[in-house]
């Protein structure tokens, strides 16, 4: 539709711009074939006037110091309406139409006035069109936003529903076993069991509120400690881990501190999975410029459980995690079928 309205003004251009040159008729026929072509090509011109509008009025610009045509007036407007950069070539179109205007009649300065009125109302027109086109933007933007938002909170919904009511039943179930056990290794089992299952809770309702709303969830420092704490964690389950640290944790930033953590903290967590019964050995340098975390297990002793496979996208994450910190992760089997991660991490990083 908007290319057939185009065709409709480069033929209607032409035609007023014959009609110009033939009503009153010219002095000789070889000037008036000449200006004749001159409308032609201004107005074939016009056909690029809103995907070219600055090309488009240069070679009008060109064609109006050999012949003022109509096709400069609407050439003034589309630059300045259509064009990103460059609107200066507005400007050239009635100084070029002044400078070619001796063969008309008219008095010379109308042709120019019309000229620069165009210009003004397509710098108006243009604008308007710009504004309405950000509203739009802007109004689909913040559906799309809409949409995540409800997308969020159906997730949080589904989440509250399935996984917090099994974490439920699992602390309670611990409780119960803490009460009826016998044993002082069974109730201490029991409780330790409990308090993860508390801990998953909490941190659970916390990631639900930030899916309802939205909000930037606040991640706090991970301190040196906490990644003794964690290697202790495991081994109060059965697994054989030694942790061997070299340098100054403090000294790194808190961003890079929780990146390190979450390296240990899935690898150990695919030893569980994937490894049972293997010793692992954890190795952390901290250096002045570099941080790096060695996480490296031996061969499983016994079959990994199924229920325990997990979905294959931890390491995925993870490496993800790494770069964004601007480090990097290999990780892969070991000649004596065990596996290895290898994390290297800059110092410092803006939290």
């Amino acid at each position: 539709m908007r290319r057939a309205g185009d065709l409709a003004l480069v033929l209607l251009v032409a035609a007023l711009g014959i009609w110009r040159e033939l009503v009153p008729p010219a002095a000789s026929r070889q000037a008036v074939g000449f200006a004749v072509a001159i409308h032609l090509l201004s107005a074939a011109a016009l056909w690029w006037r809103r995907t070219h509008p600055v090309t488009s009025g240069l070679v009008i610009a060109f064609l109006a110091l050999l012949t003022p045509t109509f096709a400069s007036v609407v050439s003034a407007y589309s630059v300045t309406a259509y064009a990103v950069r460059h609107r200066w070539v507005a400007a050239l179109l009635p100084v070029t139409w002044l400078i070619g205007a001796g063969v008309w009649a008219m008095p010379r300065l109308a042709g120019p006035a019309v000229i620069v009125i165009a210009g003004l109302a397509g710098l108006y027109l243009g604008a308007r069109r710009r504004h309405g086109q950000a509203l739009v933007e802007r109004e689909h933007e913040l559906q799309a936003e809409q949409t995540r938002a409800d997308e969020r909170t159906r997730l949080a919904a589904e989440m509250h529903d399935v996984v917090t009511h099994r974490l439920n039943l699992m602390v309670l179930h611990a409780g119960a076993l803490k009460v009826a056990a016998k044993d002082d290794e069974v109730r201490k089992a029991a409780e330790e069991l409990r308090t993860a299952g508390c801990q998953a809770l909490e941190e659970l309702r916390d990631l639900v509120g930030v899916l309802r709303s939205g909000r930037t969830a606040r991640i706090p420092d991970v301190l040196p400690d906490r990644l003794a704490n964690l290697v202790a964690d495991s081994a109060a389950t059965g697994l054989e881990v030694t942790l061997t640290e070299h340098g100054d944790a403090d000294i790194i930033s808190p961003a890079v501190r929780r990146t390190m953590y979450r390296v240990v903290q899935e690898s150990l967590t695919n030893v569980h999975k994937h490894a049972p019964g293997a010793h692992t050995e954890i190795t952390i340098h901290c250096g002045p410029s570099s941080v790096r975390a060695v996480i490296r297990n031996t061969a499983p002793s016994s079959a990994p459980d199924s229920a325990l496979s997990g979905s294959g996208s931890g390491l995925l994450g993870l490496r993800g995690r790494v770069e964004m910190v601007g480090g990097t992760l290999t990780a892969g089997p070991t000649d004596d079928g065990g596996f290895e991660v290898d994390a290297v991490l800059p110092s410092f990083v803006p939290t």
